[in-house]
């Protein structure tokens, strides 16, 4: 099917067509019809099969954009996948003049936030402890909420939202439609689902990341070669981008170590790292700046970026869930891709193979072994820029800097973030030095800012 198959606007339509949203994905196709017309629904989607679309056309379709109060809340598990679900919607929201979207999560100030919800907007998107922080101080009024959309559901409730989830449910009100959208589907999100839906539908489509799309490996290693055994397969396979998952924070960080010994760029990402670094480490990789990231579940969670070439299980999981999602990083929207896992208890395999409802071979990792050199050093270098969104920075002035100002060709330039207070902008690693110092010396929308290689 196709959007102009659905009951929406021509504004809407053309949207999504200047999005290169035009033939449905099989989650979009089989719930939107159902969202169009008012059905809760309960569907089960992976992180990269079109669901954002999908309850995001619903909620802004169904929006009295003249009705100047909150209409829709959306809960998100982390703050990253909510960024990213708040700048879907407000792509499609071009649609129509001012739609006000704001994003509520923790690791930031939280008075801006109620600040500007005292000036009112028509949907919040956020994690459940930040939501139901504002509604505990009363920052706005829940009751003209129409639509709550639970993404990631199963995740809210792994991270222990549960209790935060049917508090936040109290306040708003009863007569609404709710979406409940989540990778898998365990006892406690269909306990969920029956308490906080009134007559939902259930769809479902086949995993996004079907097993001819994703090649998975798995290796017999002994402890004490581990990490060795990760740069054989980074030196057969790695490419651009690669994630390798521990179980630990001490596994990531004695890992990495290993790497950086052996000549290798890396980023880490755990509990441990503050928000800010959190967000540097995620741009720093998502705009190809570094090929490796060496990642715990916790922290993982969220993190939505294309062409994973590789996914690493360096200590593999003890939930079959959890493998079924750390190798969905790859092969996102169709694409192939790589899984190789390091086993060390061939027991394990036993619980895994009746998961995944297939045979596993347990290879010998010597199979890995080449003698070939590898680099893996990074196409992009990141400059960061101290001045973002409260400094008026678009990512339209940093590109007319560095072309109009710099003269590099906008081929040379990759990924531009803004942030609250600052900015990152990928360039090629060979004009990392042009660019630098004609930011350095030059200025951005009329100013001076201080800039730094990251």
């Amino acid at each position: 099917m196709t959007f102009t198959q659905l009951n929406l606007p021509q504004s809407m339509t053309d949207t999504l067509n200047s999005m290169q949203y035009k033939e449905m994905t099989p989650i979009q196709e089989k719930s939107l019809p159902l969202i169009l017309e008012g059905e809760d629904i309960i569907a089960k989607a992976k992180t990269g099969s079109g669901k954002t679309a999908a309850f995001g056309i619903g909620v802004l379709n169904k929006l009295n954009v003249k009705k100047f109060r909150i209409q829709s809340m959306v809960m998100c598990p982390t703050r990253e996948l909510a960024d990213q679900v708040a700048t879907e919607l407000r792509k499609i929201a071009r649609f129509k003049h001012n739609i006000k979207i704001i994003t509520l999560c923790g690791g930031v100030p939280f008075m801006p936030q109620k600040h500007s919800l005292s000036h009112q907007a028509h949907i919040i998107v956020g994690t459940p402890g930040r939501i139901l922080k504002h509604l505990k101080e009363g920052s706005f009024e829940p009751n003209s909420i129409e639509t709550l959309v639970l993404d990631e559901a199963d995740r809210m409730l792994d991270m222990g939202f549960s209790e935060d989830i049917h508090e936040i449910i109290s306040y708003i009100p009863t007569m609404r439609q709710t979406l409940l959208f989540s990778a898998t589907y365990p006892e406690n999100i269909e306990e969920l689902g029956h308490k906080i839906l009134m007559d939902p539908i259930t769809v479902e489509v086949e995993s996004t990341h079907a097993k001819s799309t994703i090649v998975q490996e798995f290796y017999e290693v002994d402890e004490d070669i581990k990490a060795k055994a990760v740069e054989y397969a980074l030196a057969k396979y790695g490419s651009e981008s690669s994630i390798i998952f521990c179980n630990t924070k001490i596994g990531c960080d004695e890992l990495a170590d290993n790497l950086e010994d052996a000549g290798l760029d890396v980023l880490v990402l755990h509990s441990d790292l503050d928000q800010r670094d959190r967000d540097e480490t995620l741009i720093l990789f998502s705009n190809k700046s570094y090929p490796i990231l060496i990642a715990t579940d916790v922290a993982a969670r969220g993190i939505d970026v294309k062409d994973i070439d590789l996914v690493i299980n360096y200590d593999l999981p003890h939930d079959n869930e959890v493998y079924v999602h750390r190798i969905g990083r790859t092969a996102r929207a169709g694409a192939s891709g790589r899984s190789i896992s390091f086993v060390e208890d061939k027991y394990r395999l036993d619980d895994l193979e009746d998961a995944l409802d297939t045979r596993i071979d347990l290879e010998n990792v010597s199979q890995l072994e080449t003698n070939e050199k590898f680099d893996l050093k990074s196409k992009f270098s990141t400059i960061f820029i101290n001045g973002g969104k409260k400094s008026k920075v678009r990512a339209g002035d940093i590109l007319g800097a560095l072309t109009a100002g710099v003269g590099l060709s906008k081929d040379d330039i990759g990924k531009i973030d803004i942030l609250q207070f600052c900015s990152y902008v990928a360039v090629k690693k060979e004009f990392e030095q042009k660019a630098f110092d004609g930011l350095s010396n030059g200025k951005i929308k009329g100013k001076y800012f201080r800039v730094f290689l990251k």
